[in-house]
């Protein structure tokens, strides 16, 4: 039965272009898991969007001499380019300065007002001495007050995960230029996560079957249930749409309150761009409707806690009670799908510090899949993972063009040269049947381990296949059959087969090069869709243009099932696959990348 999907993807900032260490959090994942969930038949919506208010982009803007808007025009723009070119399907890639944005964003803070979840109360704030501007939580740093871990931020400790207060730190400092800021009384809106005590409490307590990073970290967050501000003192950002602040210029809403709420306004975006603006009703206010959360471990605290604390406020359902606002009962997420930091040299990826590897490099150079295929098999799932050129010429080299590539070459060189078509299995053994019954069996064992998330998993069972029929085609040396024509065809019949069989098991990963095999097995047509890049016109402001991510998925051909290749369909000489990579590269790295001896 076909289930509505949503996946919920992290938002990158708009303050730079993305390094690999992103994409291998938020981005690929989702891709894997979304591309699988459609090819099963499911209706998927995959969302997000450029993360466009706070202060990262004003700090980015200085530094360029732009406007915040200029600056997040721009890398909006490459941002998506970069996830066009790995192939994100996104059903809407949008941003968070859109007027349908704004608008969910107050309604949402509206209905939290109107239950009580949301309270004003007078703190001490941080202030940049030489700027005067804000600092916010997450760009002050120091010594926790209650590990004594040295670089906690101003929100949270990630070494013992308490929520903490700037203001609490010890010797704090500004992650921006190192000053020791200024404290100032400022009134703000807090998120009174004390009201959600018992409701969160029990609902995280039902999430068993989370990854265990995700799980050890949310089992600390109800011990800590304080009032967290959701506004700043910022003229970047959406306005509090309350008498006496919404014409305060310097009162906004803090960035990681709008930002999550853009889970929803982009599903409601989407909806009104499809011309029914209410389907968005049907993975929100659907029971039988499933979401999942993809992100990095920093990301944790927003999505197991501070989201669902929202959406029990609008809801009206959290420790005080209330009524829904105007959405209705929201869906919480089903899962929360965390990975850790892709390393590189042991050091997390970092464009401040120069360990840093940009989409748009690799991309350009290596392609797609490959990074697709290396974050898959060895990227930072649930464990933090050193991305090396080493690894990466190893896996790329004897992985992919050794083995899958070398599959699909002679398999298909074989029957054009023999045959030049698909040939019937005249002389079918029990070898063959054994082979075809174990590609068969995959996808039952691949597919429960994608619907888990449980990507490195699912990728070496869909491996496996490939390796069998690498060893079945060296067994049964068809090369040697000139005589017996009969019993080479059934042998090529049935390598080509589990060729295709296996580009089935491998598009979620490989979705470039499924479909050059599938092209290359005498299809025509889309075998797996790519999203495309669009420029449209604001909903609600006119004149105003975004980029947007999109595409057609519907119209695709993959479907997670084994289809019988079709006998006498013609085959022309392929072409590699994956071409092998200079093994000196994964000592020197690339030009733009290199390693540092």
């Amino acid at each position: 039965m076909s289930i509505p999907v949503l996946t919920a993807v992290a938002w990158p900032y708009a303050n730079g272009p993305r390094h690999i260490g992103h994409v291998s959090g938020f981005g690929v994942p989702s891709d894997v898991f979304s591309r699988y969930q459609r090819m099963a038949g499911n209706r998927v919506l995959m969302v997000s969007g450029t993360d466009e208010h706070g202060t990262p982009i004003t700090v980015q803007a200085d530094k360029e001499g732009l406007t915040s808007q200029q600056t997040a025009d721009k890398y909006t723009r490459q941002i998506g380019e970069d996830l066009r070119g790995l192939g994100l399907t996104y059903d809407l890639f949008t941003r968070t300065t859109t007027g349908n944005h704004a608008a969910v964003t107050q309604e949402i803070f509206l209905a939290l007002h109107r239950n009580g979840y949301v309270v004003p109360k007078v703190t001490r704030g941080a202030i940049s001495p030489s700027t005067g501007r804000t600092l916010p939580d997450r760009y002050v740093e120091g010594t926790c007050p209650i590990c004594g871990y040295d670089g906690a931020r101003g929100d949270q400790c990630d070494n013992c995960g308490n929520q903490l207060d700037a203001a609490e730190l010890i010797n704090p400092r500004s992650r921006i230029n190192g000053e020791t800021p200024k404290f100032i009384e400022t009134e703000h809106y807090f998120l009174d996560l004390s009201a959600f005590t018992e409701t969160l409490g029990k609902w995280l307590s039902t999430k068993t079957d989370w990854r265990p990073n995700v799980l050890n970290f949310t089992r600390n967050l109800v011990d800590d249930m304080r009032p967290r501000p959701i506004t700043r003192d910022l003229d970047w950002g959406v306005p509090v749409p309350l008498d006496g602040w919404r014409d305060q210029s310097m009162k906004r809403f803090y960035v990681w309150f709008d930002a999550v709420i853009g889970y929803f306004s982009a599903s409601v975006e989407w909806a009104r761009r499809s011309g029914n603006p209410d389907a968005w009703q049907q993975w929100w206010n659907n029971a039988d409707a499933r979401s999942y959360y993809f992100m990095g471990k920093d990301n944790i605290t927003f999505h197991a806690q501070i989201w669902p604390a929202i959406l029990f406020g609008h809801n009206g359902q959290g420790d005080r009670g209330g009524e829904p606002g105007r959405y209705g009962l929201l869906n919480l997420p089903n899962e929360i799908v965390s990975s850790e930091f892709l390393t590189m040299s042991g050091s997390k990826f970092s464009t401040s510090r120069g360990t840093v590897i940009y989409v748009n490099d690799f991309l350009r150079e290596f392609g797609p899949d490959t990074l697709r295929y290396f974050i898959s098999a060895a990227g930072p799932e649930t464990q933090d993972t050193d991305f090396t050129w080493e690894e990466f010429v190893r896996r790329t080299n004897f992985e992919l063009a050794n083995e899958w590539g070398n599959l699909v070459n002679r398999s298909v060189s074989m029957a054009h040269k023999n045959n030049g078509a698909i040939p019937a299995p005249a002389a079918p053994a029990p070898a063959d049947e054994e082979l075809k019954a174990l590609a068969r069996a995959a996808f039952g064992t691949v597919g429960e381990h994608l619907s888990r998330s449980r990507f490195k998993q699912a990728l070496a069972e869909a491996m496996k296949v490939v390796s069998a029929a690498n060893k079945y085609i060296s067994d049964q040396e068809p090369w040697k059959l000139k005589e017996d024509t009969d019993r080479r065809d059934a042998v090529l019949h049935t390598a080509l087969q589990v060729v295709s069989d296996a580009n089935t098991l491998l598009t979620p990963f490989l979705p470039h090069a499924a479909q050059k095999v599938h092209e290359a097995l005498g299809g025509t047509g889309v075998w797996a869709a790519q999203p495309e890049l669009s420029e449209v016109e604001d909903l609600d402001i006119p004149g105003r243009i975004n980029p947007i991510l999109s595409g057609d998925y519907a119209a695709e051909q993959a479907e997670w099932t084994s289809k019988p290749v079709e006998v006498g369909r013609p085959l022309a000489k392929p072409t590699p696959l994956f071409p092998r990579l200079d093994a000196e590269l994964g000592e020197t790295g690339p030009e733009w990348a290199p390693i540092e001896k």
